[in-house]
């Protein structure tokens, strides 16, 4: 029988490590009480958003205006609200010793400030248990773009009105899990729901409010964060706090000066305002005058705070080029690469060494995580009823490959936990588009582990002296 060259290569490598990162990439790189594990979002994988007393959100909002690219729906994705111990179970069986989630603000204060939904505390208790029970450290994200949308529609995060209502939500939160819960991250990728949610119109709100709608939403997402940690630290000394941002090592698309000066500028959109304002308390300089309408007195104050942990969300480098049609007068250039995923995203793992031991020389070398790092690809079943994503496999190895290099070169990196854990709603594309460790068929919920878990959970295995 021939086989098809994609099952050919999935049974002759998918558990092989690729021989140019063979020398890097060893379990005995890492100490063992290095943090391992998989992310995932709320939004993208709980589905029962019409229960329980949720309230709507901006992403409901988009999808019934019909904007998500594929037509499908977040109402059921991987029905993780009555599946989770199923999909706990999957983590322990892969061995993890973290996982991230986030909690939906809809579900905790349906209007975003105001009466509180028992409901939806009383599910993240069961969720949390669940967690530890199997040995698993619950590390919880406050903010995974479900902004209620009774907030947005007196503004959202163009203005200020959304501040205290999310410093006193992360107090409710805390105050109910705190005592189980020690690791606590504010926000999801700020710059991301600033860009394309308030500029480019690709993901909600879905507004095109140009670069000062941008800015402002970057702005008023580090002072709505300043807050919450103020309001979490006053009341829980023993919590862990900080925030998880999406960080891409920027370069210019030619030599030019024009170009040069592009990715200066789209650096300090996309990486430095979030950073530098979070562990600095400064705005960028390159951004210091456009901004200045919109920052008041002791903002910079209020925005910079100590963190214990900053979790870090990589996928690929930023290739800039000038192009005064568009936004902050750039436009992403070809990086030409040798490799995309499904998304269109070039695979560089060397770009996650860089932006760690940017952290280590230039911020003073903070306790950092990987939050996220994965990648999608066309995934299928094969004859044998598995999923052979050697694709995926060798993303993996390739860019824990280089936290290992990062470590050893004295980067102060505590963990790597991979996008995602399952396949699910990813955001304006739908359920088209597959990152999960973990297929699910979403006509019959069915998990089926792809050969990527099972090459991490061995890794993480031998990783932790199991």
């Amino acid at each position: 029988m021939k086989l098809k060259r994609r099952e050919f290569l999935a049974g002759a490598a998918a558990m092989a490590v690729t021989p140019a990162f063979a020398a890097q990439l060893t379990p005995k790189t890492f100490p063992q009480d290095f943090l391992w594990g998989a992310s995932t979002s709320a939004y993208q994988i709980e589905g029962a958003l019409d229960v329980d007393g949720r309230g709507p959100d901006i992403w409901d909002t988009y999808t019934k205006q019909g904007r998500i690219t594929d037509g499908t729906s977040a109402a059921r994705a991987c029905e993780h609200y009555t599946r989770y111990p199923e999909d706990v179970a999957l983590m322990k069986a892969a061995h993890f010793n973290a996982y991230r989630f986030s909690i939906a603000w809809p579900r905790i204060v349906p209007t975003g400030t105001g009466a509180i939904n028992a409901k939806g505390l009383d599910f993240y208790d069961r969720l949390v248990d669940e967690i530890l029970k199997a040995g698993i450290k619950p590390m919880a994200c406050l903010y995974h773009w479900d902004l209620p949308q009774p907030l947005q529609d007196k503004g959202g995060w163009q203005g200020r009105e959304v501040i205290g209502p999310f410093a006193e939500y992360a107090r409710i939160v805390t105050a109910r899990l705190g005592d189980r819960v020690k690791d606590w991250m504010m926000l999801n990728e700020p710059n991301v729901v600033s860009i394309f949610g308030y500029g480019l119109t690709d993901q909600a709100p879905g507004l095109n409010l140009g670069e000062m709608g941008v800015l402002k939403a970057l702005h008023h997402q580090n002072l709505a964060q300043g807050a919450a940690l103020r309001a979490i630290r006053a009341e829980h000394a023993d919590l862990r706090l900080g925030t998880v941002t999406n960080i891409q090592p920027v370069r210019p698309d030619t030599d030019s000066a024009a170009d040069r000066a592009a990715a200066i500028r789209w650096d300090a959109v996309w990486n430095r305002v979030t950073v530098d304002g979070l562990l600095r308390g400064q705005l960028p300089d390159v951004l210091a005058e456009q901004m200045a309408p919109i920052v008041q007195a002791g903002d910079l104050e209020n925005i910079k705070f100590p963190i214990d942990l900053l979790g870090i969300n990589y996928y690929s480098r930023c290739t800039m080029k000038y192009d005064p049609d568009h936004m902050f007068q750039v436009w992403w250039g070809d990086p030409k690469a040798e490799r995309y995923t499904f998304m269109g995203w070039p695979v560089q793992p060397d770009g996650l060494y860089d932006l760690l031991m940017e952290f280590k020389n230039l911020y003073g070398n903070p306790a950092t995580f990987i939050a996220e790092n994965g990648s999608a690809y066309d995934d299928v079943v094969a004859a044998d009823g598995q999923v052979h994503d050697l694709e995926r496999t060798q993303f993996l190895q390739e860019h824990i490959a280089q936290v290992g290099r990062a470590l050893g070169d004295g980067a102060n990196v505590k963990g790597y936990l991979a996008w995602s854990l399952l396949d699910n709603f990813e955001w304006s594309f739908g359920l088209s588009k597959r990152f999960g460790l973990i297929r699910v068929d979403y006509d019959t919920q069915k998990r089926t582990p792809k050969d990527s878990y099972k090459w991490y959970a061995d890794f993480v295995k031998q990783a932790r002296g199991l």
